[in-house]
């Protein structure tokens, strides 16, 4: 209450940002935070490379053309990290004995390609991809357009939304979407339930039995084995405090105020029981974001990008039909474009899996500009 008054607020519009400058501004809009922080401009020049999304794929793309010399643009539409931000503790990333959180390495991600010259933007979601005669154009929710010489789309997955009573309404008081470790504590001594069977809900069940007096997971299957991975599956069934509820669907969330309890339904037994609950971070999965992708660009039936040699299987007429040569393994269908990360038919849904792959992207997109003649304007 102090710092609000100090800042001239009550209280009434949250949440306040206190700058470092003095401005003051009450529950701001992301373009207003991404302006304050100098991330809402795009280069008026024709850039080498627009990365469209700065998940673990976009931002190692972004730091290896950035290295080399290639004027990059970095378009992200919310926050540097993608999924892999939301995760508690990465502890099968190379390098981390220990673990890293999402946060910390989408941060030092970030920073790294930033050093290297990167242009970072959140301009909000980028609506519209064009061809041009001499670059390729991209159109920004708010109009705006931004050239560039070639394209990476790298823009990942949204969560789905749990399909149950009451979820929707209690979105932000108990019904969480993702989990990150700084909000673990919050949890302390309650009893947290969690909706998912991959990696990501793993990690989350293991970081928060830390804190929380239970965690329980949620799946529709009858075990962990067919998403996560074999080291998750040992940690959590030596964790006391986590157990697995298979073959269970959540049927509602209930409570007034924030949550209070859910209705789990045994799909094998044939029975629904009430169940006290705390929290209920939801982690079931998600769905490509490529509906804003011109039809050029093919897709499979659920919206992945199809790249490389699965084109001549596609069975799609357009799939090759504008090139005169074989696509690269991580080019589109729309010669110039690329796809990386869990965007792309075919991905492996792993952090290090899309960092490997936005270098691979990188590379093949300093090979078109080669071939293509366009002279890289190199740093």
């Amino acid at each position: 209450m102090r710092l609000l008054h100090e800042a001239g607020q009550d209280g009434s519009a949250l949440p306040v940002l206190v700058m470092y400058t003095g401005e003051v501004l009450a529950d701001p809009l992301n373009d207003q935070i991404a302006a304050v922080f100098g991330l809402a401009s795009l280069p008026a020049e024709i850039v080498d490379v627009a990365i469209v999304g700065a998940g673990p794929a976009g931002l190692s793309a972004a730091v290896y053309t950035a290295s080399e010399g290639l004027s990059t643009l970095l378009l992200e539409r919310e926050t540097f990290g993608g999924q892999a931000g939301s995760s508690s503790l990465i502890r099968n990333f190379l390098g981390f004995p220990r673990g890293i959180s999402g946060t910390s390495l989408a941060t030092r991600a970030f920073e790294q390609a930033w050093s290297f010259g990167a242009i970072p933007s959140m301009t909000g979601p980028v609506t519209g991809l064009e061809r041009t005669a001499s670059a390729f154009a991209l159109r920004s929710a708010g109009g705006r357009i931004c050239r560039a010489r070639t394209v990476l789309i790298a823009t990942g997955v949204s969560y789905r939304r749990l399909d149950a009573p009451g979820a929707d309404r209690l979105l932000g008081a108990g019904v969480y979407y993702g989990a990150t470790s700084s909000e673990s504590a919050a949890f302390t001594g309650e009893h947290v339930f969690i909706a998912g069977g991959a990696n990501s809900a793993g990690q989350a069940a293991v970081n928060l039995a830390r804190y929380a007096r239970q965690v329980t997971i949620v799946i529709r299957g009858e075990s962990l084995a067919a998403r996560m991975s074999q080291y998750l599956i040992d940690e959590i069934a030596a964790s006391a405090n986590i157990d697995v509820r298979t073959t269970t669907v959540i049927g509602a969330a209930e409570g007034t105020a924030r949550l209070e309890a859910l209705a789990l339904t045994d799909s094998s037994a044939g029975r629904t029981e009430t169940v006290p609950a705390s929290a209920l971070l939801v982690m079931i999965g998600a769905e490509p974001r490529s509906d804003w992708l011109p039809a050029e660009i093919v897709r499979d039936e659920h919206g992945f990008i199809i790249t490389g040699s699965a084109l001549a299987d596609s069975r799609n007429p357009a799939a090759l039909s504008t090139r005169s040569g074989p696509p690269r393994s991580l080019e589109t269908s729309l010669p110039g474009v690329f796809a990386a990360g869990d965007i792309r038919n075919g991905s492996v849904k792993r952090v290090a899996s899309a960092v490997g792959e936005g270098s691979i992207a990188a590379t093949q997109m300093n090979q078109y500009l080669e071939h293509e003649g366009r002279s890289p304007a190199r740093a």
